[in-house]
């Protein structure tokens, strides 16, 4: 075989040899993956306390709601109702999950309902 052939032969096994080592150790990669599972776990634990946050503003949306719609019942008939009467009488769109009201004469009574055993009301404080 000439030199000149020996020499570009020779320059294409080292260039195959320098492309192949090209690349990340699996250290590099243990390392990377390592750092993305402890942002993953720092945002699911930041994340977890938005729902509760929003189930109470939900439940104290839903309070008020009621007391309006009271309100508005008696301007309109001069007596508070029940939750029946609201739905019945379009000032609530549907039944409370989670309260019951209770008309006592001139006043009116919202109260949390109970759930079946095992299951807690999620607008129940502790």
């Amino acid at each position: 075989m000439s030199t000149y052939l020996q020499g570009k032969l020779h320059q294409r096994m080292r260039a195959r040899h320098e492309t192949t080592e090209a690349g990340f150790t699996l250290i590099e990669l243990l390392v990377v993956i390592v750092i993305l599972g402890i942002l993953a776990a720092v945002v699911v634990f930041s994340v977890r306390g938005i729902n509760d946050r929003g189930q109470g503003s939900a439940c104290k949306t839903d309070k008020a709601t009621i007391q309006t719609a009271e309100e508005a019942l008696f301007a309109r008939d001069g007596h508070y109702g029940t939750m029946d009467d609201l739905t019945g009488g379009g000032f609530l769109s549907s039944a409370s999950t989670w309260y019951t009201v209770a008309p006592q004469g001139a006043t009116f009574t919202i109260t949390l309902l109970a759930f079946p055993s095992g299951q807690t009301n999620p607008c129940a404080t502790p």
